[in-house]
C-alpha cells in the first residue's frame, strides 16, 4: 500500500514538473520572439499580428477570421494539389505533404490545463485584492495614483479606440526591446531621472497630507 502511494506521488510530481517545464518553454519562446532572437519568426509574428489588428480596425471580426481561414485554406489546398500532381508525374509515394504536422500532438494535457488554471486563479485573487484596496482607499496615495491614471485614460479613450490602442501596444511590444538594446545606457539614465522625480513628488505630496493620513502611511 505504501509502495503504491509513493509511486502515485512520484508520478504526480513528474507530471507537475513536465507541466511546469512546458509552461516555462512557452514563456521562453515568447520572450525569444519579442527580443528578436530569431528575426524571421519575430518578423512573421509582428507582421501577422499587425495585419490582423489593422484588418480588425477596418473590417468586422467575422470578416477578418473568415479571410484568414480562407487564405490559409487556399495555400494548403494549392500545396496539397501541387504535391499530389508531382507525385503522380514522378510516380513516387511520399505520402501526405503535411504528415509531419498531422502527426504532432497539439492537445492540451490536463496537467498543463490545471497549471494554467492555478496560475490564473493566483493572478485573479491578486487583482481582486488590489482593486478592493484601491477603491476603498486603504492607502490614500495609491488611490490617488489610480485616480490620476484613470483621468489620463479618459483623454486616451477620447482620442483612440480599443483597436487603435492594441495596434500601438503591438508596435511598442515588438519595437521596444530593439530600441532598448541599442540605447540601453541613455534609456536607463532617463528612467532613473524620471523615477527620482516621481518619488520626490510623492514625498512632497505626503508631507502636505493631513497628519492622520501620514501616520497611516508610515505604519
Amino acid at each position: 500500500m505504501a509502495t503504491s502511494s509513493s509511486h502515485a506521488d512520484s508520478s504526480l510530481s513528474s507530471t507537475n514538473n513536465s507541466s511546469s517545464s512546458s509552461l516555462r518553454d512557452l514563456t521562453h519562446s515568447a520572450v525569444q520572439l519579442v527580443h528578436w532572437k530569431q528575426p524571421k519568426k519575430s518578423a512573421a509574428a509582428f507582421g501577422m499580428s499587425l495585419l490582423v489588428l489593422v484588418s480588425m480596425a477596418t473590417l468586422s471580426i467575422i470578416s477578418v477570421v473568415s479571410y484568414l481561414l480562407l487564405a490559409c485554406l487556399c495555400i494548403t489546398i494549392t500545396f496539397r494539389v501541387y504535391k499530389s500532381v508531382i507525385q503522380a508525374v514522378q510516380k513516387s509515394d511520399e505520402g501526405h505533404p503535411f504528415k509531419s504536422l498531422l502527426d504532432q500532438d497539439v492537445s492540451l494535457s490536463p496537467e498543463l490545463a490545471r497549471t494554467l488554471a492555478d496560475q490564473s486563479l493566483v493572478h485573479l485573487n491578486w487583482l481582486s485584492s488590489q482593486t478592493r484596496r484601491l477603491l476603498l482607499v486603504e492607502d490614500l496615495v495609491d488611490s490617488l495614483k489610480l485616480a490620476a491614471v484613470m483621468w489620463v485614460m479618459t483623454y486616451v479613450g477620447a482620442v483612440f479606440n480599443g483597436i487603435t490602442i492594441l495596434i500601438i501596444v503591438d508596435i511598442i511590444f515588438f519595437t521596444t526591446p530593439l530600441i532598448y538594446q541599442k540605447r540601453k545606457t541613455q534609456i536607463d539614465q532617463h528612467i532613473d531621472l524620471i523615477r527620482s522625480r516621481v518619488e520626490e513628488t510623492l514625498y512632497k505630496l505626503q508631507d502636505r497630507l493631513p497628519g492622520a493620513v501620514k501616520r497611516a502611511k508610515a505604519e
